[in-house]
C-alpha cells in the first residue's frame, strides 16, 4: 500500500445548516462547503483541532444516491475517507489482498474509488488522491491533514 492516512469521516444529514450546529457545539469550524455540480447534494468540510477532521453531506434536490441512504438508514456516518498518495497503486494493492474497489472516478480537484461495504467491517470506504487543483478551494492549512497533501515517500 503507499503511504495512506484517515482523511475525515463523512456523516450523511439532512440538511447541512442544522446538523452543523452540533458539529460547532463540538469545537470545530468549517472550512469548505458546496453543492456538486449536478445539484443533487452537498458537502462541507470542518476541521476539529491540528488533524481531526469532518464531513456533512446533505441532499439538495430529488433523488440520489444519498436520499435511498438516508431513507434506509437515516442520518449517521456514511462514510471513512482515506487520503492516499497514489490510488492506482492503493488498487492495486487492494485487489491483490482481495478487497472490492469500485466507483473510480476523476473529479474535479481529486481522484477517488471505494472499497465495498461489503467487506467485514461493514464500512464503506472512499480512497482519496487530491490534485494539485484541489488547494484552490482554500487555505492548505485547513483542506489537507497537517496543512499538505499526502506524498508518495
Amino acid at each position: 500500500m503507499p503511504p495512506t492516512r484517515v482523511d475525515h469521516v463523512g456523516i450523511a444529514v439532512e440538511d447541512v445548516d442544522t446538523a452543523e450546529q452540533t458539529l460547532f457545539a463540538l469545537g470545530c469550524e468549517r472550512v469548505h462547503r458546496e453543492t456538486v455540480a449536478d445539484g443533487s447534494f452537498e458537502w462541507a468540510t470542518y476541521v476539529l483541532g491540528d488533524a481531526s477532521r469532518l464531513e456533512l453531506i446533505a441532499p439538495v434536490e430529488g433523488e440520489s444516491f444519498l436520499t435511498d441512504y438516508l431513507d434506509a438508514n437515516g442520518p449517521g456516518l456514511h462514510h471513512v475517507t482515506l487520503e492516499v498518495a497514489d490510488i492506482d497503486a492503493a488498487i492495486e494493492a487492494l485487489e491483490e489482498a482481495g478487497e472490492r474497489v469500485v466507483g473510480y472516478s476523476v473529479e474535479d480537484g481529486w481522484t477517488e474509488a471505494f472499497v465495498s461495504p461489503q467487506n467485514p467491517t461493514g464500512a464503506l470506504f472512499q480512497l482519496m488522491e487530491y490534485h494539485d487543483d484541489y488547494a484552490d478551494k482554500g487555505p492548505d492549512e485547513a483542506l489537507f491533514v497537517h496543512g499538505e497533501r499526502l506524498q508518495n515517500e
